[in-house]
């Protein structure tokens, strides 16, 4: 059973992998604003379909002009996706309105949050979610709209769900989202009981967790903004204690005096502050050495930070690369680091170069970075770490996605830590076996799986004879796989086909990519 969700789950990936996460958020909001919209034409929603479409143009265009302003003067690229993205959210957040003054609150409501990301930021990393920072504002000074988070209703529950599970199955923030749920709602049941019988009545325990999932806008704030990825923090346990504070706050509004309550956008922004305290280290820039080609389709750029960058060996960084035009998967990427900790403040990342004949703007924006370019690094995420101690481990990995692996067998070295690890590598080809020669210094024991046979491989690599990795295959060759922690780096199908094989390990770790 486990086997087969871990392969579903893996096989959705792929799917949603072929779009950026950014794209698919805009999309998921789009197609919300449309249910709306045909709702709203029946009554089944409170805005009507001219309230809200007059309060969308005005938040797009007040959040559009401020962003192309901002990024004029800072000399970057506009991104109209994500600033009509803010729109969207804000659409849902805000009381949409015909009236001049509620038109002029949105509209002021959109230009704060689109201000926020230059002006309440560190290094590249938004402090505070830009949506709730302008809603904040606006309701707690009274400058002429409010808060009324409209998407909480039952109509659109259904819609929200769908559309915010896809979302988070694409950036991986299912648990955290649910963890946040469960507190939300747990905590929200515990009020309305304290509130009913402080009012001499009593409430059904199903009746206040069905009002705490539909009749409040509790999935579409974890879906769509906590989820917010310039807003976490880099480890999973950080992101779930984030996720637990915004369910307590969000879930018992606290009265501050009689001005307002820690609730909704102002519970977000707590959380995002807690989340830029555990971040405050992990965006720096990085200058551009040099580059080489590692197999015939990837290659490795080296970079020398600028500033302090700490991350952990088999971490990833978030890289921008701002350029004009940029398609659909926008101008960020994530890339597993190559080099160990030991190795800073030199910094190594590599990927594949992918289709030649129509490459990425993002592709082609940083193969055209010279040497000496400087980049933006958002930051650096990710729990694919070894266990503590010296447990058996199993390393499995698929073309360029040996790279984390590469970084944790280099710091074992560096540090003279000795672990039974064995790596089972799987490449198209020979030639496509990147940092074979790293790899082979640190004195891992290794299992390749090519069509061709390497030539010249370590008295402690072995080659599988041309034969297709899997979950059979993988047993045979590491026939004591129930007494390791299995660790996999490659494209989701590959996890997929594995997955029965793989659930046998004493845990598993998955470090899915879907490409650039």
């Amino acid at each position: 059973m486990l086997s087969s969700l871990t392969a579903l789950r893996q096989r959705i990936l792929a799917v949603l992998g072929a779009i950026s996460m950014y794209r698919l958020v805009f999309f998921a909001l789009v197609a919300l604003a449309v249910v709306a919209l045909c709702f709203s034409f029946t009554g089944l929603v409170v805005p009507s379909a001219g309230e809200i479409l007059a309060s969308f143009a005005v938040l797009a265009v007040a959040i559009s002009v401020v962003d192309a302003g901002a990024q004029r003067i800072l000399r970057l690229p506009w991104r109209v996706e994500s600033s009509l993205v803010t729109a969207l959210i804000l659409l849902f957040v805000m009381q949409p309105s015909l009236t001049a003054g509620g038109l002029l609150g949105n509209a002021l409501a959109g230009a704060l949050a689109s201000l926020s990301k230059y002006l309440i930021a560190w290094r590249g990393r938004h402090i505070l979610n830009p949506a709730a920072f302008g809603a904040t504002v606006v309701t707690v000074l009274g400058l002429g709209s409010f808060s009324s988070w409209w998407v909480g209703t039952p109509v659109l529950a259904v819609a929200v769900a769908v559309l915010g599970l896809l979302v988070l199955w694409r950036i991986e923030k299912v648990r955290i989202v649910l963890v946040f749920l469960l507190v939300v709602v747990g905590v929200s049941v515990v009020r309305q009981a304290v509130l009913a019988q402080s009012a001499g009545t009593e409430v059904a325990i199903a009746d206040a967790v069905v009002f705490a999932v539909v009749h409040t806008p509790y999935l579409f704030l974890g879906a769509f903004m906590l989820s917010e990825p310039l807003t976490q923090p880099p480890r999973r346990w950080q992101q779930f204690s984030v996720a637990a504070l915004v369910g307590v706050l969000a879930g018992w509004p606290i009265p501050v005096g009689d001005l307002f309550t820690l609730g909704q956008e102002r519970a977000l922004l707590i959380g995002n502050l807690l989340a830029f305290a555990f971040a405050l280290r992990g965006s720096v820039r990085l200058v551009l050495e040099k580059r080489r080609m590692v197999t015939p389709t990837a290659q490795e750029l080296t970079f020398r930070t600028k500033g302090r960058l700490s991350f952990l060996p088999g971490q990833y960084l978030e890289l921008d690369v701002p350029h004009h035009r940029p398609d659909a998967r926008g101008t960020r990427r994530e890339f597993s680091i190559v080099s160990a900790p030991a190795d800073l403040p030199t910094l190594r990342i590599a990927y594949k170069n992918g289709d030649q004949k129509h490459p990425s703007s993002y592709k082609r924006a940083l193969a055209a970075a010279e040497p000496g370019a400087v980049l933006a690094v958002t930051g650096t995420w990710g729990d694919f770490l070894l266990p503590r101690g010296g447990a058996p481990t199993l390393m499995v990995a698929a073309g360029i996605g040996v790279t984390p692996f590469v970084s944790q067998l280099r710091q074992m070295q560096s540090l003279g830590v000795q672990r039974d690890v064995v790596l089972v590598y799987v490449a198209s080809e020979a030639a496509e076996l990147a940092f074979r020669d790293e790899l082979q210094a640190t004195g891992v024991r290794a299992v390749v799986f090519t069509r061709d046979e390497p030539a010249d491989l370590a008295e402690n690599w072995t080659w599988a004879q041309g034969v297709r990795l899997d979950a059979a295959g993988l047993e045979r060759v590491v026939p004591d796989i129930a007494a390791r922690h299995a660790f996999i780096s490659g494209p989701p199908r590959l996890i997929a086909d594995l997955a029965p094989a793989l659930q046998k390990a004493r845990s598993l770790t998955t470090d899915a990519f879907a490409g650039y």
